[in-house]
């Protein structure tokens, strides 16, 4: 079964790399995917190839596939200190939600 078929929830999740630079990204295994990015091949992201160590700051179960995808847009737009804000606080899915749709994205 392919990620984007995969039932149960999704996941947004915020990975920093040695540089200090937060990558955000959704998936339905978290675990995974990091494992993915780690290994630096064809399934990893890009941006992440040669920026090891890797370190998982944050995640949230969003729900399906459409509100994650919505909320890493969202996420992904963020100045870095409203990131860092998350990655501090570390809100519950619902909070990060309420934070993203009401335009204060500090956390």
């Amino acid at each position: 079964m392919l990620n984007g078929d995969a039932p149960g929830p999704w996941y947004l999740y915020l990975v920093r790399t040695r540089e200090g630079a937060l990558y955000t990204g959704i998936s339905t295994d978290v675990a995974r995917r990091l494992e993915e990015h780690r290994r630096g091949g064809p399934r990893g992201a890009r941006f992440l190839r040669a920026r090891a160590p890797l370190q998982l700051v944050y995640r949230a179960a969003l729900g399906d596939r459409s509100v994650a995808q919505a909320a890493e847009y969202r996420v992904k737009r963020l100045p870095r200190r409203d990131k860092e804000g998350i990655v501090a606080s570390q809100p519950s899915a619902e909070q990060l939600l309420q934070l993203l749709q009401s335009g204060r994205q500090r956390a």
